[in-house]
């Protein structure tokens, strides 16, 4: 099985499914003569041509609504942003007409459409470049939202996304471009709604998603130093979410900390939160700790930034304290 990088996976993704399907073609700024602003449409323009690798202007809405429009007339088109962050200027457009275009057709119009790019914090991006909005996707019916976590998955969910006939938004973690890890050749399709257990642990489980899976990982092997058994369980998907493998891993260790980029109020974990406390709460032996990003627009100061994110220190301190330690 090949080593790839996280950019190298998401490049094949689509190379393989443009080959596959003449009716796959991918837009967004920066995305042909300067191979996207992160390597990852990498080659495509000179396989492709101009007709199915599509430089745009600066015009989130513009090229976000060309793309909705693409897919309700039978195209599956692939909208890069250069980053979710600038993606709220498109917001109309996925939220308002791919989210809900099913619907208010009775059925009767698709939109295979896939939303990607970076998301979440890199490195002293500041306020407005550094926003984690899964939670503000996951929202909206109509919307399926994937995070990929390594390689293999990146692949895989990409791959299932532009073959799916609804909107699916792919939420990359941005810091994990350069990252390798081995990924399975040809046909390798990650259903989406499955969520995957990346660690086995009989103490506690620490669920998670995207490159906060990294961040359990690590919080995992110290634990295991302390005589921690952690359980990590990584969502992949957000909508639709895996709820049995959510009630299993809490049923077979009796607590839970959720680990998650975003901010505290209304995020992600609020929600799995409550999936454990209805259909599991008989099972839990302390309550269900959340570790988020702190609640401020992220700073610039390298310092306040590193404050500011979800680390492995305050996720080894929510799990000792589930397990009042």
């Amino acid at each position: 099985m090949p080593e790839l990088t996280y950019r190298e996976a998401l490049n094949q993704a689509m190379a393989e499914e443009m080959e596959r399907d003449e009716s796959v073609f991918l837009i967004g700024e920066e995305v042909g003569q300067y191979d996207g602003a992160y390597k990852v449409s990498r080659g495509l323009l000179a396989r492709f041509g101009p007709k199915r690798v599509v430089d745009t202007p600066i015009s989130e809405l513009g090229f976000a609504g060309i793309g909705v429009g693409a897919a309700m007339v039978g195209m599956r088109p692939i909208v890069e942003f250069m980053t979710f962050n600038f993606a709220i200027l498109a917001l109309d457009q996925v939220l308002n007409s791919a989210a809900k275009m099913l619907y208010m057709s009775g059925g009767q119009i698709h939109v295979p459409i896939v939303f990607r790019g970076p998301s979440g914090a890199a490195l002293q991006l500041a306020a407005q470049h550094s926003q984690a909005l899964e939670a503000q996707y996951a929202h909206f019916p109509g919307l399926k939202v994937v995070t990929p976590a390594t390689p293999a998955d990146a692949k895989g969910l990409l791959k299932a996304a532009v073959r799916d006939d609804d909107p699916v938004v792919v939420l990359e973690g941005e810091l994990l471009y350069p990252m390798k890890g081995q990924v399975p050749q040809g046909e390798h399709i990650v259903p989406l709604g499955v969520a995957d257990l990346k660690r086995e642990g009989t103490d506690v489980s620490i669920i998670t998603h995207g490159k906060m899976v990294h961040v359990a990982l690590q919080a995992a092997t110290r634990l295991e130093k302390e005589e921690v058994s952690a359980e990590v369980l990584d969502l992949r998907s957000l909508r639709p979410l895996d709820v049995d493998a959510i009630l299993a891993t809490v049923r077979k260790t009796n607590r839970a900390v959720y680990v998650e980029e975003g901010w505290p109020l209304a995020g992600i974990g609020a929600q799995i939160v409550d999936i454990i406390q209805e259909e599991a709460f008989d099972h839990l032996d302390a309550p269900v700790l959340r570790v988020t990003q702190a609640d401020v627009p992220m700073p610039y100061a390298k310092n306040l930034e590193q404050l500011a994110k979800p680390n492995v220190d305050r996720v080894i301190a929510a799990c000792n304290k589930a397990l009042y330690r």
